[in-house]
Order: structure tokens, then sequence, then C-alpha cells
């Protein structure tokens, strides 16, 4: 199974280009924190990103720097010849992306004193309607 799920920051605007058949591709790179021992220093991964057709169209027209995305996708290794030495590349291939914040925002579903919004989707309401001895339905 090749699946790959990373939240992260875009380290700089997407890049948007058309390939000759019409066809949409964007590709940027993604800042993701990794877990580290507790006292550690944290450390960032840079991973690329490409994504394709109405994805690809869609990233462009609403995403910049410093917004933060869930991105859903395969790792593929793909090789290429450049000045006669052969060089290898890897990166994500977006399948699905959500848009979870932008750059000092705050993160979707609140207000910018992190208290919950309310309504319906409100995060901190999920579960509380499950009472003990009542079956869940999944």
């Amino acid at each position: 199974m090749n699946k790959v799920i990373l939240v992260g920051r875009l380290t700089r605007d997407p890049e948007v280009r058309t390939t000759q058949s019409g066809r949409f591709v964007a590709s940027f790179t993604l800042a993701v924190d990794r877990i580290v021992a507790k006292g550690a220093e944290q450390q960032t991964d840079f991973i690329p990103v490409v994504a394709w057709g109405q994805l690809a169209e869609v990233i462009g027209n609403y995403v910049a720097k410093g917004h933060r995305l869930l991105v859903d996708g395969r790792m593929q290794v793909r090789s290429y010849e450049k000045d006669g030495q052969k060089r290898w590349v890897t990166e994500v291939i977006a399948q699905n992306v959500e848009f979870l914040e932008r750059k000092g925002q705050a993160p979707m579903g609140t207000d910018s004193s992190n208290s919950p919004t309310g309504g319906s989707d409100d995060v901190n309401s999920f579960g509380k309607d499950v009472f003990p001895g009542e079956e869940i339905p999944f």
C-alpha cells in the first residue's frame, strides 16, 4: 500500500502550469514538523508535492505561502537525465487536499480568540450526545 498523509504549511506560493495537452499541474513544497522527543529541538521536513487536473487548478486559485494544508496522496519516485547524469526525484502525488488555515489565522472552526464558533460542526461537542449503554452506529 502506498499512502501518504501530511499536514504542513506551504513554503511558497504554488507553481501552476499547463501541460501541452491542456492539463493543469501544481507543484509546491510542504513544511512538515517531525514528532520529536520532549525537550528536543523541533525538526522540519520539506516535502515536494504535485497535484494534477482540477485539484491543481483549485490549489493555484486558493492557496498561498503560509497556508496550512492536509495532503492525502501517494509517494512517487521517478528519474530523469540531466547533463548525462541520472537524477532521482521523490515527491508526493496529491489525491486530496484540505485547506486548514491561512498563516496567522486561527484554525478552521474557531474564531481569532481560539474559542469555538459554535454550530453543528463544533469539534468540542463531538460525542457529547452519546449516553452510556447507547449503541454507536459504526
